[in-house]
């Protein structure tokens, strides 16, 4: 163990008794209640199987829960990720998610270990909120078939999904529509009270087999849970990671990246969120290199990538727990429920876990950032939330985020790229009645004022606007650049060519009030020699005071 892991341990340990083993035995059962439920329908979602989710929930809370980088954060299979993996089951099998799944373990451990987690960061918050609605769109029409009791034609992506299912060429089963209709029913108008002491979830999904068995429905059920914490025999090294295996890595590198970045992202998102409930800063390094460590070891038992999820870190911080205990008390639940509920949870209708995955895509929407984007008319926020969206359900996470990135980044640059420019014109006869000697030799001063970035997007901009500026011979320019926070090659290349068209037309160029950022590209440059230091002032009213006393 690392020194600030061990760090991070004595402090959350610290005045640690009996009272808060209590909290956090009590917050694990509350979580596992919750996690139950979700561990199953995310299995399925993902390509897998329900075991498989409840594999993952299970070693999640113990690996991935116990080198932690909080105390808050309760990982297991998500929504967001099975979204991403039933597509790439479809493409790459089991086999293929499994061997994702530790590239992709690998990748966020080393984004842990070097330290660079800041950088999930710097994409914009309209674009999570975009790829997080578009992955609500992936899990809400990937349900569509259970619900409906129908097996429709497979498809590239969710909306031509979407289309196929519309066309209706079979018709709905009517006794799955009932049983996942009440789970949705009841998730959705189970008041505050009942669901603060039971998931809505299980209130849900036991009252759709009460009925399935009162009614004698025949409808497709999860089937045998086993009773073992490694499912397939076959995810030995030696066979995971054969020649044929690693034949296949750079075809697989893509997929590992989506998961990697969706893992990473998606884990820090939670942190931040529990993070602001509780009032505890969250190690984002530690985080990864947690994350890292369980998606490289889960896919040996069968299960599929975890990822820290913000429901049941959530439901942890509300019900009270203190420490990382919660997450590994939440996981020994499920891991009893495995072995002792196994035949009851095998009879649950695969309708009625359609249902709380359907509440869930709902759910999962940031409504009220979207709401506030659009009320607020946000334009740019809008195309790239919405750019983003359809991307995730028509292409993959990748993808999706590489272009509402993009988009976000031009959007930005257009912003920022309408410098403020304003010229005016020294009265010379006001400097000579307050008595500053004027020699005569210009006839003509003018102050350039430029407020802000004098980058590529701008300098096309202020060539045009300095046209005008050729037109006064011996002119002096006083370009007064207070408001320039930073200068790139492009606006370099601009101030040269203002200095050469002043130097034709026998007028000089002075530059008052530069910022430090600037000043030291210009020397480096040697821009600073060639226009002469002694043409650089601290502010426009001396500049204006120099020009006007200057000798021809």
């Amino acid at each position: 163990m690392t020194l600030p892991f061990l760090k991070l341990l004595r402090n959350e340990f610290r005045g640690y008794n009996s009272a808060s083993l209590q909290k956090d035995l009590l917050a694990g059962v509350t979580v596992g209640a919750v996690a139950l439920p979700l561990a199953l329908a995310f299995g399925i979602a993902s390509g897998a199987n329900a075991a498989a989710g409840l594999i993952t929930a299970i070693l999640a809370g113990i690996i991935i829960g116990g080198l932690a980088g909080a105390p808050y954060q309760i990982s297991g299979p998500t929504g967001a990720m099975s979204a991403v993996l039933i597509l790439l089951a479809a493409k790459y099998g089991l086999e293929g998610i499994w061997v994702v799944s530790v590239m992709a373990g690998l990748l966020i451990l080393l984004v842990g270990i070097f330290r660079l987690g800041r950088i999930i960061s710097f994409i914009p918050r309209p674009v999570i909120t975009g790829f997080t609605s578009g992955i609500a769109i992936i899990i809400l029409v990937g349900q569509l078939d259970n619900l409906l009791g129908i097996k429709s034609a497979s498809a590239e992506n969710a909306l031509a999904k979407l289309f196929t299912i519309l066309q209706f060429s079979a018709l709905p089963n009517w006794q799955t529509l009932v049983t996942g209709g009440i789970v949705i029913a009841t998730m959705f108008v189970l008041p505050k009270s009942i669901t603060k002491r039971v998931p809505g979830s299980l209130v849900g999904i036991g009252l759709a087999m009460v009925t399935m068995l009162v009614f004698q429905f025949r409808e497709p059920v999860i089937g045998e849970i086993p009773r073992t914490l490694i499912l397939e025999q076959r995810l030995l090294p030696a066979t995971l990671f054969s020649a044929e295996t690693f034949a296949r890595l750079p075809e697989l590198f893509v997929p590992a990246l989506s998961v990697a970045a969706l893992g990473a992202m998606e884990s820090l998102l939670c942190g931040a969120v529990a993070g602001n409930m509780t009032g505890k800063k969250m190690d984002s390094d530690q985080e990864l290199i947690a994350q890292g460590i369980g998606n490289m070891l889960i896919p040996f038992f069968g299960g599929v990538p975890a990822t820290a999820a913000i429901a049941r870190s959530s439901v942890g911080v509300a019900s009270g727990g203190q420490t990382r205990l919660t997450s590994i008390f939440h996981a020994l639940f499920l891991l009893a429920a495995a072995f002792l509920l196994a035949p009851l949870i095998g009879q649950i209708p695969l309708a009625a876990l359609s249902g709380v995955l359907i509440v869930t895509a709902i759910r999962m929407n940031e409504w009220s950032e979207i709401r506030w984007m659009f009320h607020h008319r946000f334009k740019s926020a809008i195309a790239a939330f919405l750019m983003t969206m359809f991307a995730t359900a028509y292409l993959d996470l990748t993808q999706a985020v590489i272009i509402g990135v993009a988009l976000s980044a031009l959007l930005f640059l257009n912003q920022i790229s309408a410098i403020e420019f304003a010229t005016s014109d020294v009265d010379l006869e006001i400097l000579k009645a307050r008595g500053i000697k004027l020699n005569g030799a210009h006839q003509h001063i003018r102050v350039a004022y430029v407020t802000g970035p004098l980058f590529f997007g701008a300098a096309a901009m202020l060539r045009k606007a300095t046209e005008e500026l050729e037109r006064e011979p011996r002119a002096v320019v006083i370009l007064s650049m207070r408001g320039v926070p930073l200068l790139d090659l492009s606006g370099l290349e601009f101030i040269e060519e203002l200095w050469e068209r002043q130097k034709k037309h026998n007028g000089e160029l002075l530059l008052c009030a530069v910022q430090p950022a600037v000043k030291n590209i210009l020397d480096r440059s040697r821009l600073t020699q060639e226009i002469g230091e002694q043409n650089f002032f601290w502010s426009a009213d001396q500049a204006i005071l120099a020009a006007s006393s200057k000798s021809n």
